[in-house]
């Protein structure tokens, strides 16, 4: 399998210089390029046809959140990962808008960021799970759905639960497994029998089911 082809678009140079080398010490990743601002970014993600674009939201000359669009309308296929110091909602919230496929923070770089590449090229969407709670509150009105029956929750097992709830806070299927020492397809078995059993089709109806109820964080 060729490995991940990455590009990394930060104006500070020794932060780049360490994502190069943890994503270069890696067999499934490779760092092809880097840009020191959007507008260095723009020929050169044309150019190389990345599979995924590390970028940071505040650069001189052309800032990520003004280089985000132009990359989603003229490079669909690749996958654009915020990597920013700013944990505000309204910069998630419109990066998310204008095409990112995730959002990482600087400060958890070196505990995620493997994880969020390979959620995206999954075809997945990466919020920091602290930041996911918050963001979810925000977009998703707050309203008791009748379709959204609360009481098919004590049916299940208190792992499907456990699984449930990881998975609607945004958790990777192997972050769940990490933390509730399981294996992924075991993550995997809890998931679609918790989901079969509520009558849930997918994370967004689980999300609405999670905060219609209050689910999340407990």
């Amino acid at each position: 399998m060729e490995p991940i082809r990455i590009l990394l678009a930060d104006d500070h140079a020794v932060l780049r210089a360490g994502l190069r080398a943890l994503l270069d010490a890696r067999a499934d990743m490779t760092v092809i390029g880097e840009a020191t601002d959007g507008a260095d970014l723009l020929p050169l993600a044309h150019d190389s046809q990345p599979d995924v674009i590390l970028l940071d939201l505040t650069m001189p000359r052309l800032s990520g959140l003004d280089v985000l669009p132009l990359l989603h309308q003229h490079l669909p296929h690749t996958r654009v990962l915020i990597l920013t110091m700013h944990d505000d909602q309204s910069y998630l919230q419109r990066a998310l808008k204008a095409g990112a496929a995730g959002y990482v923070l600087k400060k958890a770089a070196d505990v995620e960021l493997i994880s969020a590449i390979q959620a995206v090229m999954r075809g997945e969407v990466y919020v920091h799970p602290a930041m996911t709670k918050a963001l979810l509150n925000e977009m998703v009105p707050h309203q008791n759905d009748n379709a959204l029956t609360g009481d098919l929750w004590p049916t299940l097992s208190e792992r499907e639960q456990d699984v449930l709830q990881l998975v609607a806070m945004g958790h990777t299927s192997r972050e769940i497994a990490e933390k509730l020492s399981l294996s992924t397809k075991t993550v995997e078995t809890y998931r679609a029998r918790g989901m079969e059993k509520l009558g849930l089709h997918s994370r967004a109806a689980l999300v609405r089911f999670a905060l219609a109820h209050d689910l999340m964080g407990k």
